[in-house]
């Protein structure tokens, strides 16, 4: 098959990548390089296993690369939440502008396949926890959250008005190697900085689901392959939780540091837009007879080992 990745020299992009040579697919990668590398891709870019394009997707001098693929992986986004809140405008062009430009360009050279991903954030601070595809009413608390929803939306439309099939994922916290931000990231910076003291946003009480990003990658495209409706949506996760100062404790103890003082910053929140309880039910792709490989705690230590390794 051949394939279009947007966004995969990015983190989960490029681990996307890897699995679709893996299969032999003839796979495209477009990416601006603003949160990406190319490291990621030197082999596959190497053995030419890969065509990368270097592009921005809000432009349209890409679109012809489209011709004859048969299936749009579109990764591509400002993946920075507690960032949307000082920078809003970046989320409405490099998200649902560039979202809307894969739409139009899937819809010009008859593209006949999408996989979104989306984000646990589109459901907001959800009163049903684990919190099922189908909660209402899906009220955003940050702009990247509110811009994720938007592209949903979009999708849904063009899914319905050109007869194209879409895979919707709504991801929990998606952690391991290649990831440049993220509690894992930003703490083990940190400490790296200054070993004794660690400022943790809010009351570290915060609890969300972890996955690591192999086992993401491999729900993904099981998901493909066993969704059969014209717009599947498909939350990805773990089944459990683990809070940030645990989170804190396991990357302390992987870098062999001791008599670190916390320092909280105070209140459920770390930041504007921030949740501070988050698990989503993933009894949909259980269904389609998926389960998740590793828990939250398993996730966060593979992703420590990957960081402090790199």
């Amino acid at each position: 098959m051949r394939c279009i990745v947007t966004g995969g020299a990015g983190f989960i992009g490029s681990h996307l990548t890897d699995a679709l040579v893996a299969q032999g697919e003839e796979v495209i990668v477009i990416d601006s390089l603003i949160t990406g590398t190319k490291e990621h891709l030197f082999t596959h870019i190497a053995d030419e296993s890969v065509i990368f394009i270097e592009k921005d997707l809000c432009n349209d001098d890409w679109m012809q690369a489209c011709a004859g693929v048969q299936r749009i992986y579109h990764l591509a986004a400002d993946p920075d939440v507690r960032a949307s809140a000082e920078h809003p405008k970046h989320q409405l062009q490099n998200t649902i502008i560039a979202t809307h430009q894969v739409l139009e360009a899937m819809r010009q050279y008859h593209v006949p396949e999408l996989i979104f991903t989306s984000t646990s954030t589109v459901y907001g601070e959800a009163m049903i926890i684990p919190t099922p595809e189908t909660y209402t009413p899906m009220e955003p608390v940050s702009v990247y959250g509110a811009s994720k929803l938007a592209c949903e939306a979009l999708i849904s439309a063009y899914c319905h008005s050109f007869g194209i099939q879409s895979w919707i994922y709504r991801f929990a916290n998606i952690v391991g190697a290649r990831s440049g931000h993220g509690v894992i990231y930003d703490f083990i910076k940190k400490l790296q900085k200054n070993p004794s003291e660690l400022e943790i946003l809010g009351d570290g009480k915060q609890a969300k689901s972890y996955l690591s990003v192999s086992a993401c990658v491999q729900a993904m495209l099981f998901g493909v392959e066993h969704a059969k409706k014209q717009v599947n949506y498909l939350n990805i996760g773990s089944d459990d939780w683990i809070d940030v100062t645990t989170i804190a404790e396991i990357i302390i103890a992987e870098m062999g540091l001791s008599s670190v003082t916390f320092q909280y910053t105070g209140g459920n929140k770390g930041w504007v837009g921030d949740v501070a309880r988050m698990q989503l039910s993933c009894d949909a792709m259980k269904t389609l007879g998926w389960q998740p490989s590793v828990n939250s705690y398993e996730s966060v230590v593979q992703a420590v080992h990957a960081a402090l390794s790199a």
